[in-house]
């Protein structure tokens, strides 16, 4: 990658310009500041070829790149995040797991260079509001939890993640069912308690064999290359502005932000994106059949054009530790829908659990009265 992250010196104090969500510039902190980030090509968002890269059994030089040629990584002893930063930013916490980081920094390793990065476009005030509002709603959590709400908690943080291209063409064998109906007599009680005859509609289904070939193109499916992050609460984050808000990488938006190298490989990744497309194309499957139900024995799926991306996504990140227990929350620093965990506050599950038994008590009484 020829683009590459390096410090942005002030021009009027000399201080280090960082990326101001808040204004979509880099800007100095001290005295103001401002540079544009030049506009970038979109041509460089460029699709990769996934067969060739998973064909070679190294990647050569020119594919590979470190976030910067100062850029150092640290490794986290408790839950294995590589964190790259930039000096003369330190990280003395992980933002993932909130363990003392006791290793020694050393240079990033190469990674396949991203192709894009959707910058930050909520600021560390809007995304502490966020969090605010977040742990207000959480009435069962403990008062002092609050305290936890500062801005310095807060790290922002671009998180690594795959996409993937494909055309498939899958071929099925399965079942159509349609439905039909007989009458049925039963027996019955009337209101006087009387038996009494009566009859009812009862559905059935008829099986018929079936198979058939349906095909459809996958565009940008999102996998998660961060194991760090439990891959449902990122799930839970999207949406991202895909692929609109998505620009080509350029080094001045990481600058004031720390970002994770890919912790699931190219290959794994695409083992889960196919998980994805199978739902998917059990779906096209299933209406591909028709009838009024459905059975599928077996799928054939051939993936043809795989492409892939390597593209960085930002959150706002903080980790904490209660009694001795790990709690994670998440910004999307460009919605601001924010998804973690909690500790539980004893006292107010046990007034709540004595409520709902009072509460069901009373309407037994009401029950057992007027019933």
């Amino acid at each position: 990658m020829t683009d590459e992250i390096k410090r942005f010196p002030c021009p009027q104090c000399g201080a280090d310009l960082a990326f101001s969500p808040d204004v979509a510039q880099l800007q100095c902190q001290y005295c103001g500041w401002e540079d544009a980030i030049p506009e970038g090509n979109r041509a460089a968002i460029a699709e990769q070829d996934y067969n060739a890269h998973r064909q070679r059994f190294t990647v050569e030089a020119s594919q590979l790149s470190t976030l910067s040629q100062t850029a150092l990584e640290v490794d986290c002893d408790n839950c294995g995040a590589a964190i790259t930063f930039e000096p003369p930013q330190t990280a003395g916490t992980c933002p993932f797991c909130a363990a003392a980081i006791v290793a020694q920094a050393h240079t990033a390793n190469p990674v396949i260079a991203p192709q894009g990065v959707v910058p930050f476009s909520i600021g560390r005030r809007d995304a502490l509001k966020q969090f605010k509002q977040w742990l207000k709603a959480q009435w069962l959590a403990p008062n002092n939890l609050t305290k936890l709400a500062q801005g310095e908690q807060l790290q922002g943080m671009y998180l690594p993640f795959w996409t993937y291209d494909a055309d498939t063409a899958s071929r099925y064998r399965g079942e159509r069912g349609e439905y039909y109906y007989t009458t049925e007599t039963y027996q019955t009680t009337d209101s006087e308690g009387k038996s009494v005859t009566k009859t009812r509609q009862v559905r059935h289904t008829r099986w018929y064999p079936a198979r058939g070939h349906v095909s459809r193109f996958f565009d940008d499916v999102l996998v998660a290359a961060s194991t760090a992050v439990e891959r449902q609460r990122l799930d839970a984050l999207e949406p991202w502005g895909l692929p609109g808000s998505l620009q080509p990488y350029n080094s001045s938006f990481l600058a004031g932000f720390e970002a994770q190298r890919p912790q699931v490989s190219l290959e794994e990744g695409f083992q889960v994106a196919k998980g994805v497309m199978d739902a998917q194309i059990h779906r096209d499957v299933e209406r591909d059949i028709g009838g009024d139900d459905q059975r599928v024995h077996s799928v054939s799926t051939q993936y043809d054009r795989v492409t892939f991306k390597h593209i960085l996504l930002p959150v706002w990140l903080t980790a904490y530790r209660y009694n001795n227990k790990q709690f994670q929350v998440l910004i999307n620093a460009i919605t601001g829908e924010v998804q973690g965990d909690h500790p539980y506050s004893v006292w107010k599950v046990t007034l709540l659990a004595i409520a709902g038994t009072i509460g069901a008590a009373i309407v037994i009484w009401l029950i057992i009265q007027y019933g």
